[in-house]
């Protein structure tokens, strides 16, 4: 979804629309009132964010498999499998799965490490725990009180960081900041901390910051480029292109997690050639489209790099023996 510019500031709309926020927050509170909870006898991280949109779960979920099999885990993923059919518990299979069958971000996960879908998050992780797993890495989740966590961190967009500070629809926040925050042991800002959110953070979370970082940029630098993507904030993927040295010929927004048909498919290469420019999109794009229609899509790569790994690591080792 394309965020609402009156997410950002206090105006006349949000504050009408604030009373709305009351109906949003009771159908939150009497799910968890309502759902039972369950540790599945295994670690259980859980990446998410108090807002809507992307923040950057996903790689900050892939940097933290890294941390932890590099620690000696045995990690999986777990995600709802938004955008796809499969209601799960099921193990993501890259080479039969599409997007529409579990999700982009499942897809994408895969190809770090084992992921799983379920709608049920509660029975996805007795599975995963089930198959061997020793920590379940949630890719969101922090406001579903069916699976009790170990370590919850929020991930931020430093660049919006919470908007408005008010919930749905008002605002672009799930819940309110201090309900969030009660349920997390650390924050991750990527990017700038434009917002000044890292000293207002409240005294028991840690608060980390990381950057988006290409690992092909080499492959863009001094090139003209068509660019397109389905993401939550797709300039964040065409300013990443240009910090590369691309020159952006063109740019097409979708929206987020949109599947896209071969006639748009069809235009965006006919789009591209006419302006003698090279096709790219984003991992998580690519992943959605069939096999057949990525040849000649290039991809930008990317990865998250923490300015504070060792700490990073010695925080997640320090909740696992201790709880805190």
């Amino acid at each position: 979804m394309h965020a609402p510019d009156f997410w950002q500031t206090d105006n006349v709309i949000s504050r009408a629309l604030s009373p709305l926020s009351l109906l949003w927050r009771a159908g939150a509170a009497w799910r968890k009132a309502t759902t039972p909870a369950l540790h599945p006898g295994c670690k259980v991280i859980c990446l998410g964010n108090f807002t809507v949109g992307g923040a950057g779960k996903t790689p900050s979920a892939q940097a933290l498999f890294g941390i932890l099999t590099g620690l000696g885990h045995n990690p999986h993923f777990l995600s709802r499998g938004y955008g796809g059919t499969q209601q799960g518990p099921h193990r993501v299979d890259l080479s039969h799965d599409r997007a529409s069958d579990v999700g982009d971000e499942p897809l994408l996960l895969a190809r770090t490490g084992p992921a799983w879908v379920s709608r049920n998050r509660a029975a996805g992780a007795e599975a995963i725990k089930a198959a061997g797993a020793d920590v379940i890495i949630m890719d969101d989740g922090l406001q579903n009180p069916s699976v009790i966590k170990d370590l919850g961190i929020v991930v931020i967009d430093g660049a919006t960081g919470f908007g408005n500070g008010r919930v749905l629809p008002a605002g672009p926040l799930r819940e309110t900041i201090k309900s969030g925050f009660s349920r997390v042991r650390a924050a991750i800002i990527i990017g700038d901390d434009k917002t000044g959110l890292a000293p207002q953070m409240p005294n028991h979370v840690s608060v980390f910051k990381a950057l988006i970082c290409p690992e092909n940029a080499n492959e863009f630098a001094g090139q003209k480029v068509a660019a397109f993507a389905g993401i939550g904030r797709p300039e964040k993927f065409y300013q990443s292109l240009r910090d590369c040295g691309a020159e952006i010929a063109l740019a097409r927004d979708f929206p987020d997690h949109h599947l896209f048909k071969p006639h748009e498919l069809a235009a965006l290469r006919a789009d591209a050639q006419k302006a003698g420019a090279m096709l790219v999109t984003t991992e998580k794009d690519v992943v959605r489209l069939p096999f057949a229609d990525q040849t000649g899509i290039r991809t930008l790569r990317i990865a998250l790099e923490f300015d504070d790994l060792p700490g990073m690591t010695q925080m997640i080792e320090t909740v696992f023996a201790h709880g805190a």
